[in-house]
């Protein structure tokens, strides 16, 4: 993962951190990203596997989501894309009632398969602990999502039971695995990528 400089013009300013990994940008979504974001978001699978996506999804719903991001401080997105710009989902880090943040992240279906989802949650995971000091990180996956399971595991997370999340799209509650990612662990597993820092 390499730390660029804050692309200008993003809603964060100089605040917003610029992560680049092997094959993808997690930057500040832009308001020209919004028609990539809302055909990306609008799809049933993804809404449901989030916990505030809702459905459908409207360009309306990207572009309040664009000028809702990362406002209150509370959270910082970052848009995934590829190097020529392509948007392919979302991840991001809330800070949450409890001493440890929350990671959660969705990729657009025409690019699940390529591995997106555990790349981009590295590098922001590698940002919370390195750059954000924190202790641990927190993070959910419906059961019905083997698939982000999978990538939370890769990432280091160890599950630690099961709750219920209100999930947008369903306008209801339902069953989630919950994880967690120590500070000593995530070091132990360093090994997955050397980071490199720019200015």
């Amino acid at each position: 993962m390499t730390l660029l400089e804050p692309i200008p013009g993003t809603l964060r300013g100089a605040c917003s951190p610029v992560l680049e990994t092997e094959r993808l940008v997690l930057r500040a979504p832009r308001f020209e990203d919004a028609k990539q974001i809302s055909m990306l978001a609008n799809d049933r699978l993804i809404a449901e596997n989030t916990a505030r996506i809702p459905h459908p999804y409207r360009l309306a719903d990207a572009e309040a989501f664009v000028a809702q991001a990362g406002r209150d401080g509370s959270e910082t997105i970052f848009l995934i894309t590829r190097p020529d710009g392509t948007v392919v989902g979302a991840c991001g880090l809330q800070l949450c009632d409890t001493p440890a943040p929350e990671i959660g992240y969705w990729v657009g279906l025409k690019f699940w398969g390529n591995g997106y989802a555990t790349e981009a949650a590295h590098a922001v995971v590698d940002w919370a602990f390195a750059d954000g000091g924190h202790e641990a990180l927190q993070a959910g996956a419906r059961v019905t999502n083997p698939a982000s399971r999978r990538v939370l595991e890769k990432c280091g997370f160890q599950w630690t039971g099961v709750g219920l999340y209100r999930i947008r799209a369903l306008a209801s509650s339902a069953p989630i695995d919950r994880f967690r990612l120590d500070r000593g662990i995530w070091m132990s597993l360093k090994a997955w990528r050397p980071v490199r820092r720019v200015a």
